[in-house]
């Protein structure tokens, strides 16, 4: 796979089309975006660095806790990390999360979403995944995006600006 340099990155936006995906979960389902859209569904995609760490359990806790809030918003919750399948299962298991989390080993989604970037830890420079998410409506456009976001509070921050009960 080719470096990308900061340069190239991509960078989505608010009301640009999101990138269309069509990808496997951990348990072997497909998750297709455009079928999510025929459906009329607002798909939450959502990017975390790894499956069991202590910032992303708070942030897949509190997707799996607030469930219920989005279900009745015709809200689908979408986990993406470069781990693998045995490890999402656990991950899943361990703490029954109620969503699936996608298969990116190999970087794709990461890479047509921008959340591959340059980060910076105690002054190391390395390539890695930028917390983010995404709202996409069922026109197929991204309603919300943001990178780099905190995982505690995230989840209740989004459902305020997306006006959720």
């Amino acid at each position: 796979m080719s470096r990308i340099s900061m340069s190239e990155v991509t960078t989505l936006q608010v009301d640009q089309p999101a990138p269309r995906f069509s990808c496997l979960d951990s348990a072997g389902e497909k998750h297709d975006l455009e079928e999510y859209m025929s459906k009329g569904k607002t798909v939450i995609l959502y990017f975390y660095p790894r499956d069991s760490t202590p910032g992303c359990t708070v942030q897949a806790c509190d997707f799996r806790d607030s469930m219920a809030r989005l279900n009745q918003g015709d809200y689908i919750v979408l986990g993406v990390s470069k781990d693998s399948a045995k490890s999402h299962d656990k991950f899943i298991s361990k703490k029954d999360l109620n969503f699936p989390l996608l298969m990116d080993e190999d970087g794709v989604l990461h890479e047509a979403y921008g959340t591959w970037r340059l980060k910076k830890n105690y002054g190391r420079e390395y390539m890695g995944c930028a917390r983010s998410t995404f709202v996409i409506n069922p026109e197929g456009n991204i309603t919300w995006a943001r990178y780099n976001v905190k995982a505690k509070g995230h989840v209740e921050m989004l459902m305020r600006e997306l006006s959720v009960e």
